[in-house]
């Protein structure tokens, strides 16, 4: 069975968009730094293939992207806005092609909450087949009848890797407060193989 990697951006989009996060919860740019942890904990896996080269395409300030480089990742790291870290004022989904080239490539990165469809989609549809996106999102994100029409019945992912504990993901990058205050949101990994149509697994971590 074909998949049609680049169709139906605007109605996945609708369904899954903005219920990642509420309102209240929402910041400019949705910058949420993730707790390098989370890359720990993921490689740490046995059912896990560590890549040797990464695309983290909304770096923030680099917390994900420097704990994939210190475990030799050959990593490039962008964002729409410029935080000091990375390239600067890179549009992921306006992108046109993958950086590396002859090599097996992998997306790996947390997606503004309220683009992370569109960001799933447009990943999935740079990619060749074979090669892997994987995203840190809210465990959450597998309810809903809508959302597992348009995106996870037609592009299931192949693995789920679900956190045992929590995770810290803090608004702004604000890391000392986070660790006061504690997070009440469970994430995972999702982890997509451009091409895969089968059952999506699942493994704590």
């Amino acid at each position: 069975m074909s998949n049609d990697w680049n169709g139906g951006l605007n109605s996945v989009f609708k369904c899954l968009g903005a219920s990642l996060h509420t309102e209240k919860e929402s910041e400019p740019n949705d910058y949420y730094a993730t707790s390098p942890e989370a890359i720990d904990l993921l490689f740490d896996s046995n059912n896990f293939v560590r890549p040797r080269f990464v695309w983290e395409c909304a770096c923030g300030e680099g917390h994900l992207a420097k704990r994939l480089a210190d475990f030799g990742c050959n990593v490039y790291s962008s964002d729409l806005v410029d935080r000091g870290f990375g390239t600067g004022g890179v549009d992921f989904l306006k992108q046109v092609e993958m950086p590396f080239r002859n090599v097996e490539r992998c997306i790996i990165t947390n997606p503004p909450y309220k683009y992370a469809p569109e960001f799933i989609l447009h990943a999935l549809a740079l990619l060749e087949n074979g090669e892997r996106a994987v995203f840190f999102l809210k465990t959450s994100a597998l309810e809903g009848k809508k959302r597992y029409e348009k995106l996870f019945k037609p592009f299931p992912p192949k693995m789920i890797y679900q956190f045992k504990g929590r995770v810290i993901c803090a608004k702004n990058g604000d890391f000392e407060n986070m660790k006061k205050v504690g997070s009440a949101v469970s994430y995972a990994w999702f982890e997509w193989v451009k091409g895969y149509n089968g059952v999506t697994n699942i493994c704590w971590i």
